[in-house]
């Protein structure tokens, strides 16, 4: 449905993020069906898995859309339906997470490896420290990020651990590529987990897709400012045909 727009969240902080930004898309199109979707909650960390959960999950024919973890699903969910599904959306959403040598705009090897180790001996800990490097960038960094802290589901810790599993699996570059419909990737450009530069870089992969960097915000501005997100994304819609 050309008219139905799938949101999903990222890791560990449920869809309470993302309730201003679909408020927002509302009010900007009341003929906008927008919906909120958890991610999966299975004792797997293999991304197939995820994504069959998804597939099987999500309405057909709708745009796809997520926010950091739930970007990168989207995209490759984006790509298994092809034709499928009438465009994607991501929000500070990188293609890799890691960084390596093939794509060296994402969070250093060694930082991931602690935010694991951390997440395993001490979830509570790390998801708190989570909060703080999403807000990190932002006007109000602590206020936003006790926002965050406030509203996140009680979560198993496997289940937390497996999704950092698979947000460090994949790697959606192939995805993206082969999916020709409409894509618009926003980023932020104070984003203290996904860098700016990831904006450039994606531009340089693709080419041929909407890449849009929002300046002086963070990893959580779909909360922190929903309605400059939204009108970005109802932009893409107008001029991808979705009038």
């Amino acid at each position: 449905m050309r008219n139905r727009l799938v949101l999903l969240p990222g890791w560990g902080l449920g869809s309470a993020p993302l309730e201003p930004l679909a408020a927002a898309l509302r009010g900007l199109d009341e003929r906008l069906q927008v919906q909120i979707e958890p991610l999966p909650t299975l004792d797997s960390s293999d991304p197939a898995d995820w994504l069959d959960e998804l597939d099987a999950t999500l309405p057909a024919d709708c745009w796809l859309a997520g926010w950091s973890l739930g970007g990168m699903l989207a995209a490759e969910l984006a790509a298994r339906r092809g034709d499928r599904c009438c465009g994607l959306i991501t929000l500070a959403s990188n293609s890799n997470f890691v960084a390596s040598d093939r794509w060296p705009a994402a969070m250093p090897e060694n930082d991931f490896t602690a935010f694991l180790h951390g997440c395993g001996q001490s979830p509570e800990a790390t998801l708190k420290r989570f909060t703080l490097l999403c807000a990190q960038g932002g006007e109000e960094p602590r206020s936003l990020a006790r926002q965050l802290a406030a509203s996140a589901p009680g979560h198993r810790a496997g289940n937390l651990l497996q999704g950092l599993q698979v947000l460090a699996a994949l790697d959606t570059r192939g995805a993206l590529q082969a999916f020709s419909g409409p894509q618009l990737h926003l980023f932020a450009g104070a984003d203290a987990l996904v860098p700016a530069e990831a904006a450039g870089a994606l531009l340089e992969l693709l080419g041929d897709v909407e890449v849009g960097l929002i300046e002086q915000a963070c990893h959580a501005f779909v909360l922190e400012r929903p309605h400059e997100v939204a009108a970005a994304i109802q932009g893409f819609l107008h001029e991808s045909g979705d009038d």
